[in-house]
């Protein structure tokens, strides 16, 4: 996993420094970054490699000019404007919903891989696909010239789920799936052997 995404927006700032520290502590002197969604103050503080922004968060801009040297900044983005808009103060982009997803049940305009490829070709940082993504799918993500994948579902499985690494969760709860073995499968469809040029 290049890039751990912190996402608890309900923890109080004591308890999310806490689990950050924590995850920066467990991830020492791996390759994995520690990133936290939208709390460039608990970042910082805890040590963490950088922040993702939300749409409705601080500028980039803004967060660029007050984060330390070498700060990975991530934003989230729905559209080429968006994208163009945050990429001269991002390291990366997360682009999506590019497939439909559990967790946008309300969401009925997806980028599709023709979307998320118009978002690539309009940046020059790195940008991930992120929604409805599956191993199955990585493949597409990957031939609309995208760097890589996000992910909540991909990881964790669908909750409650009758069928998948979480039949056997039971309602309301989740298993955690093999983490080597998705990371495997979904480097393999960013074979770079078979990327467009």
């Amino acid at each position: 996993i290049d890039v751990l995404q912190v996402r608890e927006p309900g923890l109080e700032a004591g308890a999310l420094y806490a689990l950050v520290a924590e995850l920066v502590s467990i991830t020492g002197g791996s390759s994995t970054r520690v990133v936290v969604n939208d709390r460039v103050d608990v970042a910082i503080a805890a040590g963490a490699a950088g922040v993702h922004l939300k749409g409705t968060s601080l500028s980039a801009a803004r967060v660029r000019a007050l984060s330390p040297q070498g700060f990975l900044i991530g934003c989230s983005v729905h559209d080429v404007r968006a994208a163009h808009d945050a990429a001269a103060h991002v390291d990366y982009l997360i682009a999506g919903s590019v497939f439909p997803t559990i967790s946008k049940a309300d969401e009925t305009a997806w980028l599709g891989v023709e979307g998320l490829n118009a978002i690539v070709r309009a940046v020059s940082v790195p940008v991930l696909g992120i929604g409805g993504i599956t191993v199955g799918r990585a493949s597409d993500v990957a031939q609309s010239g995208a760097a890589g994948v996000a992910g909540i579902g991909l990881f964790i499985g669908e909750v409650g789920s009758r069928i998948g690494p979480n039949a056997d969760a039971g309602p309301g709860r989740c298993l955690a799936v093999a983490l080597d073995e998705t990371t495997r499968a979904l480097r393999a469809g960013f074979d770079t052997t078979r990327r467009p040029s």
